[in-house]
C-alpha cells in the first residue's frame, strides 16, 4: 500500500513539473517574439503590425496650449522583407508627416478633428513616398491630448 501511494504521488509530480517547465518554456518563447502576428486577408496570410514609429507627442497651435499623444501602427505582409526595410527606412518621414499634420490644429480644431479623414490623409502622404509597396490601413492608439 506504502509504495502504490508513493508511485502515485511521483506520477503526479512528475505531471507537476511537466505541466509547470512546458508552461515556462511557452513564456519564454512567446516573450522572444517581437512583433504582432494577425491574421489578415488582405496579405493572403499573416501580416506583421508596424510599430516603429512609436509613441509622439505633438504640440498643438493656437490657445490654450496643448499637447497631442499619439501611437500609430499598421499591417504589412510579413514575408515582404524589401517592404519592411522601406518601411524602417522612413522612420523619419513618418514621424514628420504626423508631426506637421496635428501640430497646425488647435485644440478644438482636434476636438471636431474627423478620425477616418485624418488616417485617410496621412495614409495617402505615406504611401506618396513608399516604392515598395503601399499601406493599407492606420491604427491610432494613445490618441490623447492635455
Amino acid at each position: 500500500m506504502i509504495y502504490a501511494n508513493r508511485a502515485a504521488f511521483t506520477v503526479i509530480l512528475l505531471l507537476v513539473a511537466v505541466i509547470v517547465i512546458g508552461s515556462l518554456l511557452k513564456m519564454l518563447a512567446d516573450r522572444g517574439q517581437s512583433s504582432i502576428e494577425s491574421e489578415d486577408i488582405q496579405y493572403g496570410g499573416t501580416a506583421e503590425i508596424f510599430t516603429g514609429i512609436g509613441r509622439l507627442r505633438i504640440p498643438l497651435s493656437g490657445e490654450p496650449p496643448a499637447t497631442l499623444a499619439l501611437t500609430v501602427s499598421f499591417p504589412y505582409p510579413k514575408d515582404d522583407i524589401a517592404f519592411a526595410e522601406e518601411l524602417a527606412s522612413r522612420l523619419v518621414d513618418f514621424r514628420s508627416i504626423i508631426r506637421g499634420y496635428f501640430s497646425a490644429l488647435t485644440l478644438e480644431g482636434l476636438r471636431r478633428l474627423d478620425e477616418n479623414e485624418a488616417k485617410a490623409e496621412i495614409l495617402s502622404r505615406y504611401n506618396k513616398l513608399l516604392r515598395l509597396g503601399k499601406i493599407d490601413g492606420l491604427f491610432f492608439t494613445d490618441f490623447n491630448w492635455y
